[in-house]
């Protein structure tokens, strides 16, 4: 009696580890993590909702995204990568705030066998499976030839532009030049950095509206920054006097357009740049081919077409 009871033991035991260890046994859930450079503007939290949306899809993946407090903290940047390379996460898509100092972290990554796709700044960095954005250069170009056009050819610019040495700044200022120099009547004047932030925006705009003033236009390389460099026009009574275009296409942005206190934007799109980040990280951790390039495009926003774009995002 006794060794049937064994028998019987010793056989509901066995079952029970071939049930635990078969291919009936839950998985462990794949992390994959996007680093952006901030979350404290509407810009970045768009991006982030583009990203849980894509994780919400994949329910067998966990999608985590984290960023330094404001962009100009880099080395905070640098310590969530160091962070998640820790953990071994399954794929990191980053959003470089500095490609100096994020480089090296990204070898490390690669050195743990991390796959990583950049993401809305690109760099110089080979390893990368995929670059995901928006062409900052053609973007660029876009608000510059259409700031000359709306001067006739003929007037004084200026530029507020993000922190000095960040690729996606850099780009967005090239391109702004190669879109003026088809009109010689359009003088650059200066360009001061405002870091991507409004209140700096505003304060660099009254440093413009005090040197220049005879100031005919101001491009911003993002929205914080044009929308700080309207309030600055708005305190001053001189709002459409100084047309002003942004980049980016924030909600609040385009409302500005749709108002007048913006002459215009460039949109960039951030739901997609979130959404397929996430989609390309998720295939790059299970090992499937992405292309080198996922190209999220840019289009021009002006007071006609800025109800559109505002219905596509569901507002009105």
């Amino acid at each position: 009696m006794i060794r049937k009871s064994l028998a019987c033991f010793s056989a509901i035991t066995i079952a029970c580890v071939i049930v635990s260890c078969g291919p009936s046994a839950k998985s462990k859930t794949m992390e994959v993590v996007l680093v952006t450079k901030a979350l404290d503007s509407e810009w970045w939290q768009r991006v982030k909702a583009g990203a849980e949306a894509a994780g919400r899809a994949n329910p067998d993946v966990k999608v985590t995204v984290l960023a330094p407090e404001r962009e100009v903290n880099v080395d905070q940047q640098v310590g969530i990568l160091e962070n998640q390379i820790t953990k071994r996460v399954a794929a990191i898509a980053v959003a470089p705030t500095g490609a100096a100092e994020v480089i090296p972290v990204l070898d490390r990554a690669r050195a743990a066998g991390i796959p990583v796709v950049v993401v809305d700044t690109d760099i110089e960095w080979a390893p990368k499976l995929s670059y995901v954005g928006g062409d900052n250069q053609r973007a660029g170009r876009m608000a510059g030839e259409y700031i000359a056009k709306l001067l006739g050819g003929q007037g004084k610019v200026a530029v507020i532009r993000g922190i000095l040495g960040v690729t996606t700044h850099e780009d967005r200022l090239s391109g702004f030049k190669q879109g003026i120099a088809n009109s010689p009547g359009v003088r650059l004047v200066a360009v001061q950095p405002a870091n991507s932030e409004r209140t700096l925006g505003m304060s660099v705009m009254e440093n413009f509206l005090t040197s220049h003033p005879d100031l005919r236009a101001v491009f911003a390389t993002n929205d914080q920054m044009a929308l700080g460099a309207a309030e600055a026009l708005a305190a001053r009574k001189l709002t459409g006097k100084v047309a002003i275009v942004g980049i980016d296409a924030t909600w609040e942005a385009v409302r500005a357009v749709q108002a007048g206190a913006l002459a215009g934007d460039i949109a960039m799109y951030p739901e997609q740049l979130g959404s397929r980040s996430v989609e390309a990280a998720i295939k790059a951790a299970r090992g499937q081919v992405i292309p080198k390039r996922i190209d999220t495009d840019e289009a021009l926003v002006t007071k006609e077409n800025a109800p559109s774009f505002l219905r596509q995002d569901r507002l009105q």
